[in-house]
């Protein structure tokens, strides 16, 4: 364990933002920076089959050890951040010993990790924090999986007496803009499940996951002299207000919690004569999912209606769906992650995810794709930290994943 903190550290201070505006992959060349010194460490400790393809997917191999041939399977993690929050010039600060109080991220700004807010951080009295400066986001999402996945396959290697089967694991770009697994080689890849390490809290075990879609809503106004509009100006703001204040009151992402869906506007501009609003729908309810995208779907018919014009266009794209229905056949890759869980003293904490990862996509690709903890808190802003003994803990569950797959399908057979 004594080089999962300083690769971590490593990772963290190259700046790999994604860019949903970007048609290239990756989405930003900066990604490759990190991509590029990935392959170098896979090489470094003795990965097989090392490989980055034109649009910065890398995989690499362990090839089994044992005498009977057992079922491959894979761990991924996305070597991207957020573009929603800066990631450039990352400065962790290291709090050993936590003492459960304050921590002051930025003096001048005072900028404070409290857990009368973050009530979690109690959880983690005693063990060492790994936070940002309160000026960037930390990476951890999904950083730690990145560094999580390569220490524990740096120790199988080193120490070949647990025995385990064949195993492969990827790395991506993207997936913070919901592209991770747009090109990535499921076929190439050759494993029959992985488990993507990209989860939150410690003990995270997540087969479910949102049915998710976006929506653009233009709207066209007629500008006016305003001291002559009366009965003549339409105007595109007042529309797209409108248009929110038709939305669900109490479906939104700051009033809803565990399987409930929302409607997230997360972006409005515009003026007189045009203004565009765009929004997520998330539901993991496939039914209710349906009809979130129908009420848009109304409410711009009933605008339109109402101004005996087309002044409201409605664009909605899917994005991804639940992978339950998808894991579910072949629930004992849940089960395998949750015994290793226990194993290790570990409580399993299996709840959907709210949000989606790469496995969602590659789930319906033909790789069942569970999600396990990598650690990490308050992902995506200023206030993301990570405790060490968490990371530590993934680590381990890696390694015991795999020792158990070889054990119960040389016992068993292989399913």
């Amino acid at each position: 364990m004594e080089k999962l903190l300083p690769r971590f550290l490593d990772y963290v201070a190259i700046d790999t933002q994604s860019d949903p505006r970007s048609k290239t992959t990756p989405s930003t060349k900066k990604q490759l920076v990190l991509a590029k010194k990935l392959v170098f460490e896979l090489h470094q400790i003795g990965m097989q089959e090392v490989s980055i393809d034109e649009n910065g997917y890398i995989m690499a191999s362990l090839p089994s050890n044992l005498d009977k041939t057992v079922p491959t399977i894979g761990f991924i993690a996305h070597y991207d951040t957020t573009p929603d929050f800066t990631g450039f010039n990352v400065k962790p600060k290291i709090i050993e010993d936590y003492d459960g109080g304050d921590i002051v991220l930025h003096t001048t700004k005072n900028i404070i990790l409290s857990p009368d807010y973050f009530e979690e951080l109690l959880h983690y009295k005693g063990q060492t924090l790994i936070t940002t400066n309160g000026t960037t986001l930390l990476g951890a999402d999904d950083k730690a999986g990145l560094s999580e996945i390569i220490t524990a396959m740096e120790y199988l290697i080193k120490h070949p007496e647990i025995k385990h089967g064949n195993i492969r694991i990827a790395f991506t770009p993207d997936e913070e803009i919901g592209r991770g697994a747009h090109k990535f080689d499921v076929k190439k890849f050759g494993a029959d499940w992985a488990y993507t390490i990209d989860g939150s809290q410690l003990g995270e075990l997540e087969y479910e996951n949102f049915n998710a879609a976006s929506a653009k809503i233009t709207f066209t106004g007629k500008s006016v002299h305003p001291g002559y509009a009366k009965g003549k100006m339409v105007n595109a703001i007042i529309l797209a207000n409108t248009f929110i204040s038709l939305l669900p009151k109490r479906e939104t992402p700051e009033t809803t919690e565990d399987r409930e869906g929302f409607f997230h506007v997360h972006d409005i501009k515009g003026s007189i004569e045009s203004a565009q609003l765009e929004l997520i729908i998330r539901d993991h309810d496939e039914e209710q999912f349906e009809a979130r995208k129908e009420l848009l779907s109304n409410i711009a018919t009933k605008l339109n209606k109402q101004y005996r014009e087309e002044f409201v266009t409605l664009e909605i794209t899917d994005q991804y769906r639940n992978m339950r229905e998808k894991i579910e056949p072949v629930f004992h890759i849940v089960e395998i992650a949750e015994e290793a869980m226990m194993q290790l003293g570990i409580e399993p904490l299996i709840k959907p995810i709210r949000g989606g990862t790469d496995g969602s996509q590659l789930s319906f690709m033909g790789l069942p794709c569970p999600n396990i903890f990598a650690g990490g808190h308050n992902f995506h802003g200023k206030y993301e930290y990570i405790p060490l003994e968490s990371m530590e803990k993934a680590v381990d569950v890696i390694v015991k994943i795999c020792e158990l797959t070889g054990e119960k399908f040389m016992s068993h057979g292989k399913k």
